[in-house]
């Protein structure tokens, strides 16, 4: 055989081995899951060899999946990145949408905090099998960190540690001091149209999701205006799921989860979060336990979080405080996460 062959044989084979190798130990998986009862959309994706994180999403209703891509690819190099549409949300709710979202489908449909813990603890088994592990670390944001602190607390066995940003604890008593927040600002930072709909609200508790809606709407826009904005490019869906079936799915999903969790007499429909409360139920944890806290957010406020996280009792527990981030993501909020995350994985032996 002529040397230039031969070289170009050997040449063409230190090419691919590496290629091979890398495919190999990566995984790329986007399907639905059996999980007690109905299939729900899960993503896996990362290199096999290293720790996985579940993402618990919040909402309730307000999937992950579809920015996971522009957020959180950069870290498969260092995670297994595992996003989980839950009951009542994206592709999971598109897969099982009824004609109409009416209140014949939301009172024999109820969404549950026990029902989706117990979903999020069976997934959780799975992985720990399917990707031959022996833990996992869990995050929770928001809405999402109800169901971390419910699986964490009931399951430690299978988690490194529980990582929960923009922690809820006890909502409903929580929403009376969020309506006093948001008139003080309003009323401070001259902003009669604010002002004029929370004096028409009045405070809560309210009996229809409708009210819960308006106020939270002024939240996000005080939020808005204290906080630095996450990057454009966090909320673009990535192609699999920007199209119109998806977002009409997202948005149904999102309307049908906010009211599981609001409740509201006049569907017929009963309060998630009447039976959240985590300052009293939820106090003494077998795994590491951290907090990470946005100094804007008013929705789960640092005087809520920080009260909580001291009568925590842990194996470890840490409280990081984020600047300029409010309830959602941002770009620092991101940093953080990773920052935490890198530390509970170099502790993984």
């Amino acid at each position: 055989m002529p040397i230039k062959n031969l070289l170009l044989i050997l040449f063409t084979v230190c090419l691919s081995v590496p290629f091979y190798t890398n495919a190999q130990s990566l995984v790329s998986e986007d399907r639905f899951l059996p999980i007690n009862g109905i299939d729900q959309w899960v993503t896996i994706h990362g290199e096999k060899s290293k720790p996985v994180i579940l993402f618990l999403h919040g909402g309730p209703g307000s999937p992950i999946s579809p920015y996971s891509e522009n957020v959180y690819h950069s870290w498969e190099k260092d995670f297994i990145i595992v996003q989980w549409d839950q009951r009542g949300t994206g592709k999971t709710f598109g897969l099982h949408a009824p004609a109409e979202l009416g209140p014949v489908f939301l009172q024999s449909n109820p969404l549950t905090v026990e029902q989706m813990t117990a979903d999020g603890i069976a997934l959780t088994e799975y992985l720990i099998k399917y990707l031959g592990k022996q833990k996992l670390i869990l995050f929770g944001s928001s809405w999402g960190s109800v169901l971390g602190i419910s699986m964490a607390y009931q399951r430690p066995e299978l988690f490194y540690a529980y990582v929960g940003h923009a922690q809820i604890v006890d909502p409903a008593e929580n929403f009376p001091k969020i309506y006093e927040k948001l008139s003080r600002m309003a009323r401070e930072e001259n902003d009669p149209q604010s002002e004029a709909t929370l004096q028409l609200l009045g405070p809560p508790p309210y009996d229809m999701a409708r009210n819960y809606g308006q106020l939270l709407r002024i939240v996000k826009k005080f939020e808005k205006q204290h906080s630095v904005a996450a990057p454009e490019f966090f909320w673009i869906p990535s192609p699999a799921y920007n199209n119109a079936k998806d977002e009409k799915d997202r948005a149904d999903g999102d309307d049908y989860s906010f009211v599981n969790y609001t409740g509201d007499r006049q569907l017929g429909v009963a309060a998630m979060m009447s039976t959240i409360h985590f300052s009293k139920t939820a106090l003494d944890f077998k795994t590491p336990v951290f907090f990470l806290q946005g100094q804007e957010d008013i929705l789960t406020p640092k005087e809520s979080t920080k009260a909580y996280f001291d009568k925590i009792q842990a194996p470890e527990k840490k409280y990081l405080f984020l600047p300029g981030a409010a309830h959602g993501f941002n770009q620092s909020v991101i940093d953080a996460q990773y920052k935490i995350m890198q530390e509970i994985s170099a502790g993984i032996h």
